[in-house]
């Protein structure tokens, strides 16, 4: 029985190792081509991580720096040059004046869009190999999988 149950577990291993090494291979050809988007685009991944945030949300500033794991100068120095690009704009919070929120400006949100419209024809050839309901199986799991790691942090 023991070595039925060393078996069963080395089985699951094996399978938990392909798939983590599926998921890394996937996150390094998704990467890749927000990279080239970016590149194309003159816009460094920080940015478009940023403008991918504020394209639905106003985070203060500090939220925004704590969700992107950067330091509070960082993030100021990065919002500055969006800014001067007049892709963001910074405003007061409402409920506490003390705090700055980021939001997209007009010309912001329009990037937003032609880069949305971007990586969707970048990835169409990989979505593309599934039919539409292993798409949406997939889309499911993933979003399954993210909220479960929001839950824990």
């Amino acid at each position: 029985m023991k070595m039925k149950q060393q078996r069963s577990m080395t089985e699951a291993s094996a399978s938990d190792k392909g798939l983590a090494d599926a998921l890394v291979t996937t996150a390094f050809v998704t990467m890749a081509i927000i990279n080239r988007i970016g590149a194309e685009n003159d816009l460094s991944l920080s940015l478009i991580r940023v403008l991918g945030i504020l394209s639905d949300r106003r985070p203060r500033m500090t939220e925004l720096a704590d969700y992107l794991g950067l330091e509070k100068q960082t993030m100021s120095g990065l919002i500055a040059r969006a800014e001067k690009r007049g892709l963001v704009a910074r405003a007061p919070n409402e409920e506490d004046g003390r705090a700055t929120d980021v939001f997209l400006t007009r010309a912001g949100a329009k990037l937003v869009e032609r880069l949305h419209a971007q990586g969707q024809q970048a990835l169409a050839p990989l979505i593309g190999q599934l039919s539409a309901s292993e798409q949406g199986r997939l889309h499911e799991l993933l979003r399954r999988m993210l909220e479960s790691r929001s839950v824990g942090e």
